[in-house]
């Protein structure tokens, strides 16, 4: 189990059109063998299938994982250790989990880089230098990605950068 792969249907809604596409995410269990497990046993469970991409900043990363379509969070399992310092960088196409201010707060949600965000990077165990620990990249469906980050946003209660209509994670496999 060193690269398992896991396929993220999708719907991205844009008015009253629905473009149906599959990200596929390569997970690197050698270098991230506690996030990649985590994410996994969220798949295995069906927890994102129905979820969204619930912030999408264009020239900045695309976030899932945690809300609803309503945008109500999910009740997760405990956090995860963060392995930012594994030498994975947030490269554009990487995927990572996605925490508080706390360095290992991570649960569910996850973020694909839409561009090289170096500074996100781990650059010492301090809680500004921790980073933010990739797990895997997507290896198909970039253009689904691309897709995604173009979408037009608003600001949903507390929520910034919310698509304006729902972008669905309609389920997530493990292939």
């Amino acid at each position: 189990m060193s690269n398992p792969q896991v396929e993220l249907h999708v719907t991205i809604n844009v008015a009253d059109t629905a473009t149906q596409g599959v990200i596929t995410l390569e997970l690197d269990a050698v270098n991230a063998p506690k996030s990649t497990e985590n994410f996994l046993n969220y798949v295995n469970d069906g927890f994102y299938n129905g979820t969204v991409f619930h912030r999408v900043i264009k020239n900045f990363m695309i976030q899932g994982g945690g809300m609803t379509p309503d945008m109500k969070q999910k009740e997760t399992k405990a956090a995860v250790e963060n392995e930012a310092k594994n030498g994975l960088k947030n490269d554009k196409y990487t995927v990572a989990m996605a925490r508080t201010s706390d360095p290992h707060s991570a649960t569910a949600q996850f973020f694909i880089n839409v561009v090289d965000n170096g500074f996100l990077n781990h650059t010492s165990p301090t809680p500004q230098g921790w980073g933010y620990a990739v797990f895997g990249k997507v290896v198909k469906g970039e253009d689904i990605v691309d897709a995604i980050k173009k979408v037009r946003t608003t600001r949903k209660g507390f929520h910034d950068d919310v698509p304006f209509d729902a972008v669905v994670i309609d389920k997530a496999v493990a292939i």
